[in-house]
């Protein structure tokens, strides 16, 4: 089944409990970071993570769009986050590695993402060890931008590869996702599709939840 993980960065803050209750027909919660050097936005942190784990027993699925990932992840984790991604751009190899170890030490899911201009072999040297792929299909920092459909062939590609290599890992696209793209991700490989404003924009949030699983 195709696993939808509604973006909070989309979401009302002014009422983010009710905001996340209205998705909770969700398979997991897409909670954005970003730290102003990574990308340009600023987003959010441990304070918030920390608020919504005590309000919701929803799969917490952190995205981190910050500089040297490998120095928090283990906060993230411990904070509340089931799944912890981070971007192979932004650190050395070796610590990449070590991310991915002390992530799976304090029993969460590790998960690496890759920009639309980082090609699908990045990936390759930790893919046996991860548990998710992210592949951005629009430029991270922002939301409510256009899906790029040039990263097709790269979503269609990492899935080649986990499938070759029967791996136990998702495949997990974020950006510009709506009814019609939804269908091509899917189409292309993607088991976990991240919505948020074509989500949050909606009045009914369940109904178009179960539209994204099957569009």
């Amino acid at each position: 089944m195709i696993k939808i993980a509604p973006s909070i960065l989309a979401a009302d803050f002014a009422n983010l409990e009710s905001e996340i209750k209205s998705v909770k027909s969700a398979d997991y919660l897409h909670f954005d970071v970003m730290d102003g050097v990574f990308v340009s936005n600023i987003s959010f942190g441990f304070p918030v993570l920390e608020s919504v784990r005590k309000i919701t027993k929803m799969t917490l699925d952190i995205h981190l769009m910050i500089e040297t990932p490998s120095q928090y992840v283990g906060k993230f984790a411990k904070a509340g986050g089931d799944i912890i991604t981070f971007h192979v751009e932004a650190e050395a190899p070796e610590k990449i590695e070590k991310a991915i170890r002390e992530i799976h030490s304090l029993g969460k899911k590790a998960g690496l993402s890759i920009k639309p201009e980082t090609p699908a072999e990045a990936v390759l040297p930790y893919i046996d060890t991860i548990d998710l792929v992210l592949i951005m299909t629009v430029e991270p920092g922002y939301g409510g931008q256009d899906f790029i459909y040039e990263m097709l062939p790269k979503i269609s590609d990492v899935r080649k590869i986990i499938e070759s290599r029967g791996l136990n890992c998702e495949l997990e696209v974020d950006g510009g996702i709506n009814h019609e793209t939804a269908k091509l991700c899917i189409a292309a490989g993607a088991d976990v599709l991240v919505a948020g404003s074509d989500v949050f924009s909606t009045a009914d949030r369940a109904a178009h939840i179960a539209g994204l699983r099957n569009p």
